[in-house]
């Protein structure tokens, strides 16, 4: 092994000590209510049945793969998550990359971007959902309301609401993305910008061969958290849609399955029915973007 891969694997076994107690408090305090749920979808565990629950192994996973509603709400849950990353993701990064540069009135257009993921969700649910469906005649409810049955005459019944629920995710994820972003691009040395400018005068040049691969930690952190928080969006798609939704995700229906069916142990097996996907996905971005150096000849 070169002295580069052995500076670099003394490097990875330091981060991964100095991380070592943060990673004893998270899965002391994950390891019970996962341990939980995994042994749970593998029974027929429910407050109304009389009798003890019953071990019944992956039967709960192979009667979900056999069902037509579940693979509905997997790919409207895949499609809900790849649509609102590539757009919290691209928005995102425009904003980071508009912030890292001073202009005046600065730091009104940062306070302006971080607002939406800082404000209380409860509250901006609310407000999103008033803004959307007016509950009182304003000036614009006439047009909200039509805009309404056009995309519902378009794509169908409920397509509105998931619609609220896509822009929704995006206004208060992008923002969260801008910061860690510009976070990333204040922690790169600016003399490495500054010989991009002397290297390139295209902006988009500098931008696809300097800023893009030295943000790649960053972008891969931001996919991944984007991604693992629109497959839990439970909260957000629950309080602006009542669950009451024609495109289903995977979160409201183990919700439906536990809460108002009484099947803990069903429900339990749907909500882990995407674990694999998500390890998958956190898998293929750090390969991407932080690829295993090759050892010298």
């Amino acid at each position: 092994m070169s002295l580069r891969g052995r500076a670099r694997r003394r490097e990875i076994q330091l981060a991964y000590l100095l991380l070592s107690p943060a990673l004893l408090l998270l899965l002391t305090v994950l390891a019970y209510p996962v341990g939980w749920e995994l042994w749970t979808s593998l029974t027929d565990l429910s407050p109304l049945s009389d009798g003890p629950q019953a071990f019944v192994g992956f039967e709960n996973y192979r009667r979900f793969l056999g069902e037509a509603e579940f693979w509905r709400a997997a790919a409207v849950t895949v499609v809900y998550a790849a649509v609102t990353s590539v757009a919290k993701l691209a928005l995102g990064l425009g904003f980071a990359l508009l912030l890292a540069r001073p202009f005046r009135g600065r730091a009104l257009v940062f306070l302006a971007i971080f607002l939406p993921w800082a404000y209380p969700a409860g509250v901006s649910v609310i407000g999103w959902y008033w803004t959307l469906n007016p509950p009182t005649r304003t000036a614009y409810a006439p047009f909200m309301g039509h805009l309404k049955f056009v995309v519902d005459g378009a794509f169908g019944g409920g397509a509105w609401a998931f619609t609220s629920v896509i822009l929704f995710n995006i206004w208060r994820g992008s923002s969260f993305i801008a910061v860690l972003l510009l976070a990333g691009i204040n922690a790169i040395p600016p003399e490495l910008f500054e010989c991009a400018l002397l290297e390139s005068k295209s902006a988009w040049r500098r931008f696809h061969l300097v800023t893009v691969p030295l943000l790649k930690p960053f972008l891969a952190l931001g996919v991944f958290l984007s991604l693992t928080s629109a497959f839990a969006d439970l909260a957000n798609v629950w309080m602006l849609t009542a669950g009451r939704i024609v495109f289903p995700v995977i979160g409201t229906h183990a919700y439906w399955l536990a809460t108002k069916a009484g099947q803990f142990g069903p429900a339990s097996a749907l909500s882990l029915t995407l674990v694999p996907f998500l390890l998958g996905v956190l898998f293929l971005l750090f390969r991407l973007f932080d690829p295993p150096e090759r050892e010298a000849a």
